[in-house]
């Protein structure tokens, strides 16, 4: 079944057509506005004043006064070097007086646990992301963006397929079994690790914090130890009272293949495969000409560039007592790679009601509707992965499904792009109501509840028609499946907060709530075969052979019930103290473990408030703090701690009846991984707040890990899943703001993330190692994890280059070696390559993690470029099996141009054919340098000036081109280094930076236009 295309015309007709009626829009004439700038400490003389969108502007005199001309429908920007910049809507206004606030990165406000304070008065450690980050460079996933802009958070986008998400590690992993991905939290609700970003517009997300030490962390508890995401979404709040603000955001891109790796052509090929065959004393596959065989750019045949379309539409407003923001969003983005893509449409309301003056409630709602094509071909198997030579079609014009070299079925692509179907529709509500109540000023009680309901169906389709079955006969017929999943949940969270002063030097805060959540989920599933005809394909399962359908359903759930408390003090505005404890009851554990106490401690001074301090110039502000404290990680599903039934079938009288026995033993005793942490952290700001700075040290240890160990076998199983391992990580995080220039005319913006985290295996329950990934071929670990080492490391033997005399062979002892074959170190001398050979080879962990941004703005005028990157990690190349080593019936990388022959004796390459003899084992030549610098965002953007235009009604206009991934300069043979072979769960949890040629990361141009009415 073919995808349909989307019609663009039609799309950006309906864009035009909509940006028209928003513009049409009655002009208002100008009037004369003064006003006064001035921060705390007095008037400031030379503020700017600038009617937003043109270059209109006038400085305040010596008093910080100002006269302008203006319309009432115009926004001016008030800035000065040090402070915030304030917009202010004109209307119906003469005289406006601003304050401006310090602009030093301590007093931003930011979003904390069930709260909100000052960076000022922290005392954790927390990242911010606003939304102008975010929505600069167009994204279909919010944690795309999120890539190198908070130090100490490592984000891999693991795949390039539309829609694919990506592995987040809040410093570093903290669990082996359990997942390692963050809290995510949305506009207050509790969402778990897995949810689907794609189900959220970027453009309506106000700001992201990430919390990152315990202090932040601990008031989630159980669910906080690999850091918490806290994502808020917009209001109307700042909008104005009276008329409502529309803003329309559209853009087009265009995806491109990226760099490919270096394959042999079809010639150096033929010649490859016909010397390895010759080796064998095999008949040659290809005895003729090259030119007589085909030449297929397979990976041209299943790729191409591809669109994506975007718009989306908000309205926002505020009056006296009601403020609202509602939003939607179309997406649609075809995949590089044939048959994936995904289209989504998103709608999003929220508001707020003041109902009278200690009494507040609101909604937050977002629905989603996604439909996801997940592709039909496996880039890397198919696409460099066949050979050149492989014709695609018969003599008879059929597909071709058969490999006459191998001597197999042959699984054609482009046969299944037009016979085969894989798709996914996700219906996905997400909502919040809440009540807030003030009985007296100092009081604030909260209560909301927060509905989730989430409804999957995946359709899946393999015709009867498939060349690779008809090549060798077999005729059975197709396939289908159908599996739907629907999770229903709800989350209700109450709050009751008390703050108070205490004369003029103290302060307190005090929030005590409690927290219930419970998690349903059902799935069903149907699969099919022997379907004779494709006409009804998966939507008639009963077309199909009975004796072969199979059914499935299953049930699955989970409740946790919390109750936490925090209070914060300040004595003098210089000594802060903050005690988190929250106590987590989860059902997934047996009586006598369900309940755990997590506590934490923080204290901040403000090292800048104190008398020595007032002195001097450097520093504007100057903040010490250290936190400790314990937060958990469940890290196991519903009902491990119970026996688990399989069916096995038994005989009684004779007769093969079904029965069942226990598959799995239980282990009530299974108790919450922890992890216990210190972060020690210092905060300035200097040069009158144009250098902000933040350093962080952090010590995390995490007891009671979960593990299958091994137990006797007179209990009838052989492992059993215990509380028995340790780990720890510690590391550094830097992070650099820094205004460079700032004038009325021109402004250079720079900002630097640094972090490197090492993490260390303490216990794993007696074990020396556990093999954590077994090759498939011949058995042999690839992957430990050891004791004193990362979390995993990769494991084999030593690879020398190739023998180059039988003289080598013979002195080594070893067997089955040949001359110009792939020669390894035998480290335990026993003459025979084998695991008990294995060494550590590497380590998926980089030693530095980077980000580096610069933006400049010059008139109307915004340009930025944004690298990030890693160095000292590596990859493991699960392709080098296939593509280096083994025999010709596989593409080579073009590095064995230069292999061992007769004529080239002195190779480090192995010869054509080796591989037959060697049986490669996991080696040291798999594993590559990871380390790379990526040009991650460029962006060019011209602000319309408005009022010369003559555009009345609109308040501003911004058309800006944009590029992601444009360079890459990386050292891996694959190209790409942050792909994972095994995703971002399951195995996928510890077991990254394995390549095995995932669907490549495009290079994407866009052009997109920003209009505010």
């Amino acid at each position: 079944m073919k995808r349909k295309k989307t019609n663009s015309r039609n799309f950006w007709s309906g864009v035009l057509t909509l940006l028209c009626v928003f513009s049409s829009v009655v002009a208002w004439s100008q009037q004369t506005v003064s006003g006064n700038v001035s921060a705390d400490d007095g008037p400031l003389p030379g503020a700017s004043v600038v009617i937003k969108g043109t270059t209109t502007g006038v400085s305040t005199d010596f008093d910080g006064n100002f006269t302008i001309q203006a319309e009432p429908q115009s926004v001016l920007v008030i800035s000065y070097i040090g402070y915030a910049p304030k917009e202010v809507v004109v209307g119906t206004q003469t005289q406006i007086n601003v304050l401006l606030q310090s602009s030093n990165e301590l007093d931003e406000v930011v979003v904390i646990g069930y709260g909100t304070t000052t960076k000022s008065d922290l005392t954790g450690s927390v990242a911010s992301v606003s939304s102008e980050e975010i929505t600069q460079v167009p994204s279909s996933r919010v944690d795309q963006v999120l890539q190198g802009r908070a130090a100490g958070v490592q984000v891999t986008q693991v795949s390039g397929a539309p829609g694919a998400g990506t592995a987040i590690r809040v410093r570093g992993g903290n669990s082996i079994t359990g997942s390692n991905e963050p809290l995510w939290v949305i506009d207050g609700i509790v969402v778990g690790t897995n949810f689907n970003l794609n189900n959220i517009n970027a453009n309506d997300i106000k700001s992201i914090e990430i919390l990152k030490d315990a202090s932040s962390i601990a008031i989630y508890g159980s669910r906080g130890a690999n850091g918490v995401v806290l994502l808020t979404t917009k209001n109307g709040l700042g909008v104005g009272t009276g008329k409502p603000e529309v803003s329309v955001n559209v853009y087009t891109s265009m995806q491109m293949l990226p760099e490919l790796p270096d394959l042999l052509s079809q010639a150096e090929q033929i010649a490859f495969t016909n010397e390895s065959a010759e080796f064998r004393s095999a008949a040659l596959p290809f005895p003729n000409d090259p030119s007589t065989y085909p030449d297929n750019d397979w990976v041209d045949l299943v790729t191409g560039p591809a669109p994506i379309y975007n718009a989306d539409v908000s309205i926002s407003g505020a009056s006296e007592n009601v403020n609202y923001y509602n939003s939607i969003n179309y997406f649609n983005q075809e995949g590089i790679v044939k048959s994936t893509g995904i289209e989504k449409f998103i709608f999003r309301s929220n508001l707020d009601i003041k109902l009278s003056d200690n009494l507040k409630a609101g909604f937050r709602i977002n629905y989603s509707r996604i439909k996801q094509d997940n592709g039909l071909t496996s880039f890397g198997g198919n696409a460099f992965g066949t050979l050149r030579t492989q014709p695609i079609y018969n003599e008879d014009g059929t597909y071709n499904g058969f490999n006459d070299v191998i001597g197999s079925p042959f699984s054609n692509p482009l046969a299944n792009f037009e016979l085969n179907t894989n798709e996914t529709f996700t219906n996905n509500l997400l909502g919040t109501v809440y009540l807030e109540y003030k009985p007296a000023p100092a009081w604030t009680i909260r209560s909301t509840f927060s509905p989730e309901f989430n409804n999957t169906k995946q359709n899946r389709f393999n015709s009867s028609q498939l060349p690779g079955n008809l090549a060798i006969g077999v005729t059975d017929g197709g396939t289908a499946s159908v599996r739907t999943v629907a999770s229903t949940g709800w989350n209700n969270e109450n709050t009751i907060q008390y703050q108070t002063d205490i004369n003029e030097n103290h302060s307190l805060t005090i929030l005590g709530g409690a927290s219930f959540q419970k998690v349903t989920t059902e799935t069903t599933e149907a699969e099919a075969a022997g379907i004779t005809s494709d006409a009804t394909g998966f939507n008639n399962l009963s077309n199909s052979d009975p004796a072969r359908s199979i059914v499935n359903s299953g049930y699955s759930g989970f409740q946790i019930a919390s109750f936490f408390g925090r209070i914060n003090y300040s004595y003098k505005d210089k000594y802060l103290l903050t005690l988190v404890g929250r106590t987590d009851g989860s059902s997934v554990f047996a009586e006598g473990n369900k309940y755990e106490f997590y506590p934490s401690i923080a204290g901040a001074w403000k090292i800048s408030e104190e008398a020595f301090m007032q002195d001097q110039n450097l520093f504007k502000d100057l903040k010490l703090r250290a936190s400790w404290g314990r937060s958990g990680n469940q890290a196991i599903g519903a009902y491990r701690t119970l026996g688990v039934l399989t069916e096995a079938n038994t005989t009684l009288n004779g007769s093969e009846v079904p029965g069942l026995t226990l598959g799995r033993p239980s282990n009530p005793n299974l108790k919450w991984e922890t992890t216990t942490s210190l972060d020690i952290a210092l905060e300035a700001s200097l040069f009158n707040g144009r250098l902000f700075t933040e350093f962080n040290y952090y010590q995390k240890e995490t007891n009671d890990l979960l593990l299958d160990v091994t137990i006797p076998r007179q209990t009838g199983f052989t492992s059993q899943l215990q509380n028995v391992g340790a780990l720890e990580n510690k590391g550094w995080e830097l992070l650099v703001n820094s205004t460079n220039i700032s004038n009325d005319n021109f402004s250079w913006n720079s900002t630097i993330t640094l972090s490197s985290n090492k993490n260390k295996i303490l216990d794993l329950g007696g074990q020396e190692f556990i093999d954590v990934v077994v090759d498939p071929i011949i058995g042999s670990g690839n992957t430990r994890l050891i004791v004193g080492e990362s979390v995993p490391v990769f494991t084999g033997v030593n690879y020398l280059g190739t023998w180059k005399s039988q003289e080598e062979i013979d002195a080594s002892g070893l067997s089955s070696q040949v001359v110009g074959g792939a020669r390894f170190e035998d480290l335990n001398g026993d003459k025979i390559i084998s695991t008990e050979d294995n060494v550590v080879l590497g380590s998926p962990f980089p030693d530095l993690i980077f980000g580096f941004e610069n933006s400049f703005s010059y008139k109307n005028f915004d340009f930025s470029f944004y690298f990030q990157g890693t160095t000292g990690n590596e990859v493991y190349n699960l392709r080098m099996r296939n593509h280096y080593f083994n025999r010709g019936e596989t593409v080579k990388f073009g590095d064995l141009r230069d292999r061992w022959t007769v004529e080239n004796p002195t190779s480090d390459i192995p010869r054509a054919g080796g591989d037959s003899v060697t049986n490669t084992p996991s080696n040291s030549e798999y594993v590559e340098d990871g380390s790379h610098i990526r040009l991650k965002t460029a962006r060019m953007a011209y602000n319309f000036p408005i009022e010369k235009m003559g555009l009345d009604g609109i308040k501003n206009a911004t058309v800006y081109v944009s590029g992601s991934n444009l360079l890459l300069f990386s050292k891996t043979r694959l190209i790409e280094p942050e792909a994972s072979n095994f995703g971002r769960s399951g195995l996928g949890n510890i077991a990254q930076g394995y390549l095995n040629g995932e669907y490549p990361n495009p290079r994407v141009i866009t052009l997109g236009l920003n209009i505010t009415f």
